[in-house]
């Protein structure tokens, strides 16, 4: 289940202390098997915020509850008046040098998967293929009653057919695709239904407070299983649902790296945590290693 992502945990004198040395990345990257995990810092670079990191929306923004999304039909318009605006941001992102970089190391046969938290598409954008949305991805829509998925994109429409002129400008644009809005801007926002059966319409994205399907959970664990490591890129691992697999890697002896800026609440089972900006870090990496020479060389961070 992803709780409300709240920091209940300190730091302790068992955490690594930061480093700016990447040898440890391309070294187990050099020897192949590297499992990624993926949170919300590897896209700050394209223009979607995090959490936590400096900036960070939780010192504005809590995330939609599942409990809240299905128990009132008020929040429902709340929630999708304020993603249907933050959607055309999410529209605009495109990959930056990390999700290239990423990509490339794919190619190249240097990794055995990515499981990415984030629900914004950018790896498959940046060419990545093998990958796990943990939580989900905006980009698709489902039915809470008859299970029918439908393309955002289509729901986009529809939405803008049902709210002519509805143009607010927001204060910001939050990591789960939420725009911030006032109850005013917000209005007397239409809702459309399931085109189906007319039932409640819900992003296919696991919101706090909703447990990630098991099965998803099993396949992730089978990918940490079968990993020589685990490449933790931006996540700060606050929230159960990506720290766990940190866990599982350190037990069964297995390195655990970390590229964040900022402290993690799984840096104590990591053998290093980097504290270099993603997209700089994985395109020196890459460079180390040599496989940007048959790549599209990633822009400048």
């Amino acid at each position: 289940m992803r709780m409300r992502p709240t920091l209940s945990w300190s730091p302790t004198e068992d955490m690594p202390p930061a480093t700016t040395d990447l040898e440890p990345v391309a070294d187990a990257l050099s020897t192949g098997g590297v499992l990624v995990l993926s949170g919300a810092g590897i896209s700050t670079e394209s223009g979607i915020p995090d959490y936590r990191g400096e900036g960070g929306s939780l010192s504005r923004h809590t995330p939609m509850t599942y409990q809240d999304f299905t128990g009132s039909a008020q929040a429902r318009r709340r929630y999708w008046a304020r993603s249907h605006l933050g959607w055309r941001t999410f529209g605009r992102a495109r990959p930056n040098a990390g999700h290239r970089a990423v990509a490339a190391f794919e190619r190249h046969g240097l990794l055995s998967g990515v499981i990415t938290q984030n629900v914004d598409g950018l790896h498959q954008a940046a060419g990545s293929k093998d990958i796990v949305e943990l939580h989900g991805s905006l980009d698709r829509v489902v039915c809470l009653s008859c299970h029918a998925f439908s393309s955002r994109r289509e729901l986009a429409r529809r939405l803008e057919e049902a709210n002519t002129g509805f143009d607010p400008v927001a204060a910001a644009i939050n990591p789960d695709g939420d725009a911030d809005l006032t109850d005013e801007q917000v209005g007397d926002f239409r809702v459309v239904s399931c085109s189906v059966c007319g039932g409640i319409l819900k992003p296919d994205v696991v919101f706090f407070g909703e447990a990630v399907p098991p099965p998803r959970v099993e396949h992730c664990r089978e990918l940490v299983h079968g990993a020589a490591s685990l490449l933790v890129l931006g996540s700060s691992l606050t929230v159960m649902s990506g720290l766990r697999f940190v866990r599982q890697a350190d037990r069964a002896g297995k390195a655990v790296l970390i590229i964040n800026r900022d402290l993690t609440r799984g840096d104590r089972h990591a053998v290093t945590r980097i504290a270099l900006p993603l997209g700089t870090a994985l395109t020196t990496v890459a460079g180390q290693l040599g496989i940007l020479a048959d790549d599209e060389a990633p822009e400048p961070a």
